[in-house]
């Protein structure tokens, strides 16, 4: 294994948040309230559709999933998206994957300054963060929603320039994920416990991890 890293960035849906269990009550309540408004009237698209959607922006998951729909039912699913994910988490909903919290707090421990880079709105990340105590943990959150990039590769590049950060990891689930950690010169590592996925998008990774913990054994192999 190379050098310590200076840095790890973490997406959050699928690494760090097991999604479907908070999207399992949020997408039932977002279609049938679209149906209620009379702004998506067809037939909703399942749940492991939305899940496999983790990762991209939330303008090109509506136009996936409902691709007949008008621009007014793509913005409602937005606010409806985030106003149930907020609801859902106050509420308890929503569960980390196994070890994150521990494992997070030892890799802090070593010195490894910790981000989150999602393509995901500011307030949704914010809120996970929040509600699973998770705040000391990190240096800073990145987000999609608050920087307005096109793509994570510029998303952490700005959290890298910001930061002064030379050598870092970039842990994701997404071929998203591996695209940003190789374009920007950082290690990729895969996580292949998330299923939102298809398996052949962690093939670029440099390293592929089956539960989170694995990470602090990756740490400790390091000079």
């Amino acid at each position: 294994m190379q050098q310590k890293p200076e840095a790890i960035i973490f997406d959050m849906d699928g690494t760090l948040l097991e999604t479907e269990s908070l999207l399992v009550h949020v997408h039932k309540r977002l279609f049938d309230t679209l149906r209620e408004e009379g702004l998506y009237v067809e037939q909703p698209p399942k749940l492991a559709a939305l899940l496999g959607c983790l990762g991209m922006l939330l303008e090109d998951i509506w136009k996936k999933l409902m691709p007949n729909s008008s621009q007014a039912a793509r913005d409602r699913a937005d606010e409806l998206m985030l106003q149930y994910e907020i609801e859902g988490l106050a509420a308890g909903e929503g569960d980390l994957y196994p070890g994150v919290v521990e494992t997070l707090e030892k890799l802090q421990e070593q010195g490894v300054r910790l981000f989150v880079a999602s393509n995901g709105l500011e307030q949704y990340i914010r809120k996970i963060v929040h509600y699973k105590q998770m705040e000391p943990l990190f240096t800073d959150l990145y987000s999609a929603g608050q920087y307005e990039t096109a793509s994570k590769v510029d998303l952490v590049r700005l959290l890298l320039h910001k930061y002064e950060i030379t050598s870092a990891w970039m842990v994701g689930d997404r071929s998203s994920d591996i695209e940003a950690a190789k374009k920007n010169g950082l290690v990729a590592i895969g996580c292949a416990y998330a299923k939102y996925g298809q398996s052949e998008e962690l093939n670029e990774a440099d390293i592929l991890i089956s539960q989170f913990s694995e990470l602090e054994t990756l740490l400790a192999q390091t000079k």
